[in-house]
């Protein structure tokens, strides 16, 4: 027999039998780690807690836009876990305590920190 036709026998019976083994290592089963699935869960909660927030914001400001009073404009809103954060400048001093007191009012505020101040005139 020619070697050509002995490397072409060997290739015809050793490629199914590498394929197989081959294949048989990287098919099993994988095991997953417990540190992994806990990263995956803390990743997914960060993300909840994100979106949680920005709907606590978004709802605060709605209901702000219900107040034709305050213009919410210069109002920064900042949420995390239920602990709002407003700071930023109103017209008049009652605007603040309106703004406050809507915030309080929605059922995911936990508590609130004031840092809002009247806008003074360019004027003075």
């Amino acid at each position: 027999m020619s070697s050509q036709v002995i490397s072409k026998a060997l290739l015809i019976v050793l490629f199914p039998a590498v394929s197989a083994s081959v294949w048989s290592q990287t098919s099993g089963n994988r095991e997953v780690s417990a540190d992994h699935v806990e990263a995956v869960s803390q990743k997914l909660i960060v993300k909840s807690d994100r979106l949680a927030d920005r709907a606590l914001r978004r709802r605060i400001y709605k209901a702000l836009a219900k107040h034709t009073e305050v213009d919410a404009g210069n109002i920064s809103i900042v949420a995390k876990n239920g602990q709002v954060t407003l700071d930023g400048t109103v017209r008049d001093a009652g605007q603040i305590d309106t703004v406050e007191k809507v915030t309080r009012s929605d059922p995911g505020v936990l508590a609130v920190t004031n840092k809002l101040a009247v806008q003074r005139p360019f004027e003075e």
